[in-house]
């Protein structure tokens, strides 16, 4: 291909053309500058790489191709021209360009030349501007300088002659005590005095401040005077009415010091309270708190007096009402704590409540009637808002006092109702009674003793609760009645106090919670005649006899059921309780509530409950479960239906677990647990009592597997037998039953499948079981009726065949042999019981 390419360019004589060609085909490349930017081509002559050869084999690929050489070349031809024209017409218009660039920043600099001159002359003219705006202001600054000192001079010399006059009409005023006109005179005085703070080093200002001071300390004894004139502390007989004089006196104090305002307020408060004092001594029998009422009265009588006579002389900002009923309040707590100190053995629990409700709702109409805001913080305590919540548990319990906690379960995860905050006069009486609520604390506790004593006589006299399947295990009503007097005593003791008596209450609350569980629920609940595993003579002789063991009958199911249930109604309000007790106590003994201990109580009541319903169930099947190992299994000759034993084991279900389905409707999760805890005790139970049927056949172990398939499907349908609603039995309760019938069902495949060969039927054990105790297979030998020499064999090839334990399983291996396993503790009972029924 390149000899004929070659051919053909000889044959045309264009030498410029070839000469290309051979530049090309020599590799000859341009190379660009890095900082020249190419524009991006498709064509094959602008790449990089480009080969000559490789464009001619690309234009020519066949020899029949080079007939349109002719073509080809005048296009090449063509495209060289054009971009000859293209460079000289660039090389040609570059060659001006630096002779105008030249030219052009010629032009700029003479511009910018022109440019700063103008600017140099303007800003000449501005140095002139200024210089001559300052010689024409500068007089007028003088004089605005001279007139601003002398407006200061005016205005001081006016002040000055204010505070010379002010001060001698002061003096003058004072001595003939117009206080109408020295309330406002002075008030003016002291404002004038402030701008002379700055000239006290002058000795006429300051000899005028001394006078304004002493004016003020001689209008402040002078007040007094007046004062202890009209209202005599130890006078018997008050002026008929206020006076004047008194009255604009009022208004010089709010002026004067403060402590001249708050002398005659405690003097007045203290005249006017003189008469309640000796009226109400510690030695008169009005002062007792079965006459608490009157000390009330009289306070109440006070102020009104007190508001006609008095009212309009002090100013309205004194609040002299309020100091009064206050101050009388702090007297009345002094001399009512005294007494009851004196008198403590007298104080009886409904004369103590007595004086307390009276005094609290005395403090409401207080609050009603003031704002408080002459307390001791001497700021009105507003009420805080409380949250918005969204516990509908939470209620007014003012209109409440006497219902019934209500159990609602999802109360627990939400927010808690912030208490409202009590009226600014709460405690301010009431507070002296908290030393002596001992006594009510103890009346609760003789109370809640009665009560728990009555629950205990009444479910005497009144046996178990009927049976009530319709509506599920009735709650106690005894279990009711408590939590409301519960309540009752929670908010009562809560309006005496939210101190330490509330902690004492909650000790009170605690004691009896534990009485109920203990007296009213697990003291009647049902005894049964031998525990789980026990052995008692009775069991070993109905044994012997061949009579079942005693069931509960329904009514003690019944009450059973009915107690579990108000064991859960007890849990679940005691958590209320804690919670409503946290809310009524200060918050700093919060932490000091807790019912912990008493919910426990109550679980375990519900355990052992739940623990008796098993216990009877699994007794009731212990006798069916006993002749399943007395069978000659060996003798069995065909399978049939389910075995007669299996029949007796459905029937005792299907009597005990719709009653008790039924009787615990109303605490679904219990019920479970109950399955879950009869399938626990069930079935391991069953197993231990398969490996006592020894020897089997084949036909007998087949039989077995029937009746262990028949168990299982009973079992899975537990939770719903007898039930016209079937319901899918819990996830956890299925895979206890599947998992122990499954164990169950290997063992029996096991036995059935042939021991030759040995290593085959080893295999084959630890496949289907997974169990390496040799003890369990010891068992399946002794089912399947081996010798003693073949079961030696077989152990050792167990021993050979079984997978090494992890990394410390032998420690833990060794752990495990130091204590019995169930199994063996099984075996070493019934050999036991073996022992006493020789004997007997």
């Amino acid at each position: 291909m390149i000899c004929g390419v070659s051919y053909a360019f000889t044959r045309l004589s264009f030498d410029h053309e070839l000469m290309a060609l051979e530049k090309l085909s020599d590799g000859f490349l341009i190379c660009f500058p890095p900082s020249l930017q190419v524009f991006p081509s498709q064509d094959p002559l602008d790449r990089a790489d480009f080969n000559a050869v490789e464009y001619i084999n690309t234009l020519f690929p066949t020899e029949q191709s080079l007939a349109n050489i002719d073509e080809v070349v005048n296009k090449i031809r063509l495209k060289i021209r054009r971009l000859d024209d293209n460079i000289r017409t660039v090389v040609r218009g570059q060659t001006n360009v630096g002779q105008d660039g030249r030219q052009a920043l010629e032009e700029a600099q003479k511009a910018i030349q022109q440019l700063f001159g103008k600017i140099k002359d303007i800003k000449d003219k501005a140095e002139k501007s200024e210089q001559m705006v300052k010689e024409i202001t500068r007089d007028i600054k003088q004089l605005d300088h001279a007139k601003r000192h002398l407006t200061t001079s005016i205005t001081t010399l006016n002040h000055l002659h204010m505070l010379a006059g002010g001060v001698d009409s002061l003096e003058a005023m004072t001595r003939r005590r117009q206080y109408g006109e020295v309330a406002n005179l002075l008030q003016g005085v002291v404002n004038v005095l402030e701008h002379f703070n700055k000239y006290m080093g002058i000795p006429q200002i300051r000899q005028l401040s001394e006078r304004v001071k002493a004016a003020q300390n001689e209008l402040g004894q002078q007040i007094l005077a007046d004062f202890e004139e009209a209202f005599p502390s130890q006078g018997t007989k008050r002026p008929g009415g206020p006076s004047n004089v008194l009255r604009d006196a009022c208004l010089v104090a709010n002026v004067l010091d403060p402590r001249i305002k708050q002398e005659i307020i405690k003097k007045f408060i203290k005249q006017h309270l003189s008469e309640y004092l000796v009226l109400f001594q510690e030695n008169q029998d009005v002062a007792w708190l079965d006459k608490i009422d009157r000390r009330y009265a009289w306070i109440k009588r006070q102020l009104v007096d007190y508001e006609e006579k008095y009212g309009r002389m002090f100013p309205q900002e004194w609040c002299m009402t309020e100091r009064i009923a206050v101050e009388f309040c702090h007297v009345t707590r002094t001399e009512l704590a005294k007494i009851m100190r004196t008198r403590a053995k007298e104080i009886e629990v409904k004369l103590l409540l007595f004086a307390i409700q009276r005094t609290t709702n005395f403090e409401g109409l207080l609050a009603k009637r003031f704002s408080g805001c002459t307390l001791a913080d001497g700021t009105v305590k507003k009420a805080e808002v409380p949250l918005p919540t969204t516990n509908p548990f939470l209620e007014d319990e003012a209109g409440t006092e006497t219902d019934e906690i209500v159990i609602e379960k999802s109360d627990t995860d939400k927010p808690k109702k912030p208490k409202v905050p009590d009226n600014p006069f709460h405690g301010i009486v009431s507070k002296c009674f908290e030393p002596h609520l001992y006594v009510y604390i103890e009346s609760q506790d003789k109370n809640l003793g009665e009560l728990i004593d009555r629950f205990v006589a009444d479910f005497k006299a009144q046996g178990p609760p009927k049976p009530n399947v319709d509506e599920g295990g009735a709650v106690l009503p005894s279990c009711a009645d408590l939590f409301v007097y519960y309540k009752k005593c929670m908010v009562q003791c809560s309006q005496l106090s939210t101190g330490e008596p509330m902690i004492a209450l909650t000790t009170i609350f605690q004691k009896y919670l534990r009485e109920y569980a203990w007296k009213i629920l697990s003291g009647n609940l049902p005894k049964t005649t031998s525990s789980s595993g026990g052995l008692t003579i009775t069991s070993l002789l109905k044994e012997k006899e061949g009579s079942e063991v005693a069931k509960f009958t329904l009514e003690e199911l019944c009450l059973i059921c009915s107690i579990l249930s108000t064991a859960e109604y007890c849990l679940a309000t005691t958590q209320q309780l804690e919670e409503k007790l946290k809310e009524k106590v200060d918050a700093s003994l919060v932490e000091r509530i807790n019912l912990t201990g008493e919910m426990d109580t109550f679980s375990i009541v519900i355990s052992n409950s739940i623990q008796l319903l098993v216990q009877d169930l699994d007794a009731a099947c212990d006798p069916a479960l006993t002749a399943m190992s007395k069978m000659q299994w060996q003798n069995v000759e065909h399978v049939g239906d389910q075995s007669p034993y299996v029949t007796s084991v459905i029937l005792h279900i299907k009597q005990n677990v719709p009653i008790i389905r039924d009787n615990l409707a109303s605490t679904r999760k219990y019920f479970t647990q109950f399955c879950i805890k009869f399938a626990n005790s069930f079935i391991p139970k069953f197993i231990n009592h398969l490996f006592k049927c020894k020897p089997i056949s084949m036909v007998g172990a087949e039989q077995l597997l029937l009746d262990t398939h028949s168990l299982k499907m009973v079992l899975l349908d537990l939770p719903s037998i007898g039930s016209q609603v079937v319901r899918k039995a819990p996830a956890s309760y299925t895979k206890i039953v599947v998992k122990g019938m499954t164990r169950a069902e290997m063992i029996l495949k096991v036995v059935m499948a042939p021991h030759e060969p040995p290593v085959v039927f080893v295999d084959n054990y630890i496949k289907l079981l997974s169990d390496c105790s040799t003890d369990t297979f010891q068992k399946i030998l002794d089912m399947k009726g081996l010798k003693r020499s073949e079961q030696s064999s077989m152990l050792d090839l167990f021993r050979q065949r079984l997978p090494a334990p992890p990394s410390g399983a032998e420690n833990a291996g060794s752990l495990s042999l130091s204590a019995p396993t169930p199994e063996q503790e099984s075996s070493r009972i019934r050999k036991l019981e073996k022992l006493i029924k020789k004997r007997l």
